[in-house]
């Protein structure tokens, strides 16, 4: 299937691995001008050589931390144009309520959070002038369904459904369409390196771990696995797509049967 992203201009934020990249990768094969976003220049250079490795297809790339407002202005500065923009960057971690200073609450809000609220605010406004866009929040399940072990993740996916939605309502009638897609637990970068560290701490492999943690952590999966960065991406790629055209206010699910509820 085309899916009709031939020169669209995509932006992914934090997309130097895991599902960013994925994202990244996927939207390059189908034929968009990629620009790649990571903290540090070199893991930028490395994730745009391989996109090139792999699609045949040159990314741009922009090396900063999008969670703060002067590197987002920098940011439109160097691409003042966007037509495809994908929220992903995002942090998570597992601690206990009662160890979650105010300090890492602002934190995950405003990594997770106002990063993709002042993006859209930058971009939005070129969208609306060209009366086409797409904007798709990277949430998760956690936002529907809130761990016990990281509420203050889970809350932050939670307040990405309602900027997406709300956002959505706003642009009723135009071209620009906003969704969020709710990944469930993903072998992602973060997923790789906990368990290596579970490993070294516990002795346990990744099988091992991934056996335990849906029978004890997310026992309503029903693929029961891990998914794949690629998987997510599939999803993604499609929402940005002129085919996802009456595809807007929507939280879609590739969560592999984690929620519960089929609605």
């Amino acid at each position: 299937m085309d899916l009709q992203l031939k020169d669209k201009i995509a932006l992914v934020s934090g997309s130097t691995a895991g599902i960013g990249f994925a994202i990244a990768q996927t939207l390059a094969r189908e034929g968009a001008k990629v620009i790649v976003n990571g903290r540090q220049q070199s893991a930028v250079d490395d994730a745009i050589a391989r996109i090139r490795q792999a699609t045949g297809q040159s990314a741009e790339g922009f090396a900063g931390d999008l969670s703060l407002a002067q590197e987002a202005e920098r940011l439109i500065a160097a691409f003042p144009q966007v037509d495809v923009l994908i929220n992903n960057l995002g942090i998570f971690e597992a601690r206990d309520f009662a160890d979650i200073s105010d300090d890492d609450w602002r934190r995950f809000f405003d990594v997770n959070v106002l990063s993709g609220v002042r993006l859209a605010r930058l971009y939005l406004p070129g969208m609306k002038t060209r009366n086409w866009g797409r904007i798709i929040f990277i949430s998760s399940e956690s936002g529907i369904q809130i761990p016990t072990e990281m509420i203050h993740y889970g809350t932050t996916k939670t307040a990405q459904l309602a900027v997406a939605r709300g956002l959505a309502e706003s642009l009723a009638g135009t071209g620009v369409t906003v969704n969020s897609v709710l990944p469930g637990p993903t072998r992602s970068r973060g997923v790789n390196d906990f368990v290596a560290e579970l490993s070294q701490r516990e002795g346990k492999s990744f099988e091992e771990f991934e056996k335990e943690f849906f029978t004890t952590m997310r026992p309503s999966s029903i693929i029961q696995r891990f998914a794949s960065p690629d998987e997510v991406a599939s999803l993604v790629a499609y929402v940005a797509s002129p085919l996802a055209s009456a595809t807007t206010g929507a939280a879609l699910r590739v969560d592999g049967g984690v929620v519960r509820n089929p609605f």
